[in-house]
């Protein structure tokens, strides 16, 4: 069976089951999204693309732009940044504060929320102008100009992100956060603001399938060995206290975000992305999880 056959046989599978869950209503932006869109897109590394349902549509990738936060500080301050942020899977909720008490302020990894908001303290400390520096990142990996924040969305994030001002400050009083809190807090709902679909996320995480590579043009994003770190952090901790399960249901490196987006990484091979709103009880998309385990079960492609 082909690519796209094995895409939309799956896709119709899971579409015919029903969906459960609910979308992240708690921030009232993304409760307006409607709820029964579902889109999917695989690109391979050599740039052909396979896509059904909403692929095109953009929607917030929320937490999973923390992999591409992660790929910049990372690039640009080496390993220094494993000295403030740790790379073991939590077991608990993304905006957990009870470890950071017992770790000190340090971060399970970095893409909970707390080691986000430390990771956003290094490219606000080593980024000119960290929004506009940043964006500028993300659209060169993507190769796309016209990728951008929503400051809709940030501000309804803003509206309702007491857990992660709570996060920051106590942070903060570690001293694992350097610059002021709310600055440090303004990037991070920014950040997670960024809009994209199916098809531009599935490009836009190909270089981490490509060793660290842009496909378009082989431009260095990170080198192999970081890319390789980073997948490694994206299978072991890629979904909060459900990762555990997404490497055993699916076997891809990954990570989701509240907006109901799933990126997955086959190395070598492809990126893959799907998108449906309904979350289930841990976070994740309902349909994604659903989708990413008949497709690597269908096309025999898990990294397992």
């Amino acid at each position: 069976m082909s690519c796209q056959a094995s895409i939309e046989t799956v896709f119709e599978t899971v579409r015919s089951q029903g969906d459960q869950g609910e979308p992240a209503s708690y921030i009232p932006e993304l409760a307006r999204v409607n709820p029964d869109k579902f889109g999917v897109c695989l690109t391979t590394i050599d740039n052909r693309q396979f896509c059904h349902g909403d692929a095109n549509d953009r929607f917030s990738i929320q937490s999973i732009t923390k992999v591409l936060a992660l790929s910049l500080a990372y690039k640009m301050v080496g390993v220094k940044i494993w000295e403030r942020i740790g790379v073991e899977p939590s077991g608990s909720p993304f905006n957990s504060l009870v470890q950071l008490e017992t770790d000190n302020g340090k971060p399970r990894n970095p893409f909970i929320n707390a080691g986000a908001l430390v990771i956003c303290d290094f490219l606000i400390s080593h980024l000119e102008n960290p929004k506009t520096d940043f964006i500028a990142f993300v659209r060169n990996v993507a190769d796309s100009q016209d990728m951008d924040y929503s400051l809709k969305m940030a501000e309804s994030e803003k509206s309702v992100g007491y857990r992660n001002i709570a996060l920051c400050y106590f942070i903060k009083s570690f001293g694992n956060i350097k610059n002021h809190p709310q600055e440090v807090l303004d990037f991070y709902f920014l950040l997670c603001s960024i809009e994209m679909s199916c098809k531009e996320l599935s490009k836009t995480f190909l270089f981490l399938a490509n060793q660290g590579r842009k496909t378009s043009d082989n431009t260095e994003i990170l080198n192999s060995s970081q890319a390789k770190r980073i997948n490694a952090i994206m299978q072991t901790c890629g979904f909060y206290d459900e990762s555990g399960e997404f490497a055993y249901e699916v076997g891809l490196p990954g990570k989701s975000g509240v907006g109901g987006g799933i990126i997955a990484i086959h190395p070598n091979k492809y990126s893959i992305a799907v998108w449906s709103p309904r979350l289930n009880q841990k976070g994740n998309s309902y349909r994604g999880m659903k989708f990413l385990e008949l497709f690597t079960t269908e096309t025999a492609s898990s990294i397992f």
